[in-house]
């Protein structure tokens, strides 16, 4: 088990820093410490020396639930992991950056503002330091006074050192706790994420699951918008785009799912695939059987099925037709209102529903490897 302090090493030759330690602690009150002959502030302390390098401890509050922050060195985006769970982890372990997938050393995962809580404890220790060598120079320059009167004095008096506070942490506050399915990590996010920090890339079950769960959270903040900036952006069309959209990104959640299932559970799957397949309901079906899988059109219900035809016809047309109705939408959709050549109208409802049925499709897709779809979040 690992201490519950940041620890740093620090060549007095290079003033060099380097984390050695991965753990948190509550700040406690800020009263100045004595720790092997140095005032140090309320939560660092003097580990020791050897040789030209000063070891010491820093301690790094958590959050109100028990997180602290991590930040990418390559994206530089902000992610929080519960201090508990990451105490528990091994001393060696390398981190995953759950947005870019930067797999390194725990210790480059150190945030802006823990780097600076660390630096201050640093730069106390190096005033008192060079203070220390200032002060033997300087007192075998002090002289008595001349005898004769006449001369010069030279005397040297220290003043002793008071360490101000360390600075404290406040960065983004997390919005729910999020649990790796595989390692029970615990750990909170700021955005479209791909990867646990602790297992690296996500199933591509739980991937859908969040993205189909974001295009519904994305419909229901048109919802609370103020009426006068909800009414003007309806005349302009904007509600329309986002529902389209909404379909668009529907047909690729799909598509990354499906393409993935089928290359991981299927030897040859390089072989047998071609052009944008995932993108067609009843191909993605038919390429399934052939490689040995149950019809996902029994998976489904027919209703259900046929709306999924439905919405990827909507969405096809729209991408390449501007959402003017013709013979391959019709041909999907044969007991359609809307005739030849005239413009779709797409409504919130159409988004909603094919939104629901997508997840059953991505839920039976995921039952073709074996393992049901997983939660990512709790309460």
């Amino acid at each position: 088990m690992p201490s519950n302090r940041w620890s740093l090493s620090v060549p007095e030759a290079h003033r060099d820093r380097k984390l050695r330690a991965r753990n948190v602690s509550h700040a406690r009150h800020n009263v100045p410490v004595w720790s092997n002959g140095f005032s140090m502030p309320d939560g660092a302390r003097i580990l020791g020396q050897h040789g030209d390098e000063v070891r010491m401890q820093v301690s790094m509050p958590t959050d109100e639930h028990g997180f602290f922050g991590r930040e990418c060195p390559s994206c530089s985006q902000l992610f929080r992991v519960d201090a508990d769970d990451y105490e528990a982890l091994p001393d060696d372990i390398q981190l995953w950056c759950v947005y870019c997938g930067h797999h390194g050393e725990h210790s480059d995962f150190i945030t802006r503002q823990q780097l600076d809580r660390a630096t201050r404890a640093v730069e106390d220790w190096a005033m008192q330091s060079i203070g220390r060598r200032l002060d033997q120079s300087l007192r075998r320059l002090s002289t008595p006074p001349p005898r004769s009167g006449f001369g010069i004095q030279i005397s040297y008096r220290s003043t002793p050192f008071y360490p101000q506070p360390l600075p404290g942490i406040d960065e983004e506050t997390l919005i729910r706790i999020r649990s790796c399915g595989s390692c029970a990590l615990r750990y909170a996010i700021f955005g479209e994420h791909r990867y646990c920090p602790v297992c690296g890339p996500l199933p591509a079950d739980v991937i859908a699951t969040d993205a189909i769960n974001a295009e519904t959270a994305r419909l229901d903040a048109l919802g609370h918008l103020p009426p006068h900036t909800a009414a003007t952006l309806r005349e302009q069309g904007v509600f329309t785009r986002i529902w389209v959209d909404t379909l668009k990104n529907l047909v690729g959640i799909v598509e990354t799912l499906a393409g993935t299932v089928f290359r991981t559970t299927v030897p040859d799957a390089p072989q047998q695939l071609k052009g944008n397949v995932f993108q067609r309901l009843d191909d993605t079906a038919d390429l399934f059987v052939e490689a040995g899988h149950i019809d996902l059109r029994t998976l489904v219900d027919a209703a259900t099925w046929q709306r999924l035809r439905q919405a990827w016809a909507t969405r096809h047309v729209f991408t390449h037709n501007d959402g003017v109705v013709d013979e391959k939408y019709l041909a999907a959709v044969p007991a359609s209102t809307t005739p030849r050549g005239q413009r779709l109208v797409i409504t919130e409802q159409l988004s909603r529903q094919a939104i629901a049925d997508t997840q059953q499709l991505c839920s039976a897709i995921a039952r073709l490897t074996g393992r049901p779809t997983a939660a990512t979040s709790v309460p």
